[in-house]
């Protein structure tokens, strides 16, 4: 086997949810790039149509679903409807996941319950979909997105840390379940990386310069920082890891 292919992704199938924007829309375009049909998924369709038109001009296979990962019936829908179009599901990227940034003792129940929907139940559900196509054709890979609060605390985000700290730990347990039926599940945890949702951080010029501190590298990460991994993960390079997560952090958990 060729070093050549062996990230190559030609003819594979690849949906990204929370596409439209951040983080989610630099692995769509990072899979388009290696070859991959992408199916980029989001709540709302303007940002969507906008990003699936840049990677159709960029000469990319793209289309999008509207997907709202809370809603388990659609979201069943949505997968099987791809599976009917495109006849096969080769990769997920389960990118979908938000924040409301509080202090523990300011948290309300509604907030509580948003963020462990979609960042928990939403990757849960949206990767059993996806794993019932992956086990009929005995291939795939599903690509969990943690976060630096999969491994360690970061105040004013005691729920979202909880939510991450489960993925990374579903992402180990259906990676076993899924093992016998040739799918691998692993997870990429990106470090600080300056997004819609982080921008709050980066507007505060102290919590900002604490984050640039703390990074070996020295600078804060881009999306093109996380696009070697996603294609690594969704590739045949990758096909003898599973149950693994990567930090794409300048190496902040090192430090």
């Amino acid at each position: 086997m060729g070093h050549v292919n062996l990230f190559s992704l030609d003819s594979r199938v690849a949906l990204v949810t929370g596409a439209a924007r951040g983080l989610g829309r630099g692995y769509a375009k990072a899979l388009a790039a290696a070859g991959a049909r992408v199916i980029c998924a989001d709540v709302s369709a303007g940002d969507l149509e906008q990003a699936v038109a840049e990677l159709r001009e960029a000469g990319a296979e793209a289309d999008w679903r509207v997907i709202d990962v809370t809603d388990v019936a659609g979201v069943r829908h949505a997968i099987q409807d791809i599976e009917r179009v495109y006849g096969r599901l080769d990769v997920l990227v389960n990118n979908a996941g938000i924040d409301i940034p509080k202090e523990a003792d300011a948290v309300a129940e509604s907030e509580f319950d948003r963020i462990i929907g979609v960042n928990l139940k939403g990757t849960y559900f949206v990767a059993q979909a996806a794993a019932n196509v992956m086990k009929a054709q005995k291939a795939g890979k599903i690509i969990n997105i943690g976060s630096l609060g999969s491994q360690i605390g970061l105040a004013g985000a005691t729920v979202y840390c909880a939510s991450k700290g489960g993925v990374l730990q579903f992402t180990r347990a259906l990676a076993i379940e899924l093992a016998p039926h040739n799918v691998q599940v692993n997870a990429i945890g990106p470090g600080y990386f300056r997004t819609a949702m982080t921008e709050p951080f980066f507007q505060d010029p102290d919590h900002r310069k604490w984050i640039e501190n703390r990074i070996p590298i020295g600078r804060i990460g881009t999306p093109d920082d996380l696009a070697g991994t996603v294609v690594f993960l969704s590739s045949r390079a990758s096909d003898y890891i599973t149950g693994q997560i990567i930090y794409v952090d300048g190496g902040w958990l090192a430090s």
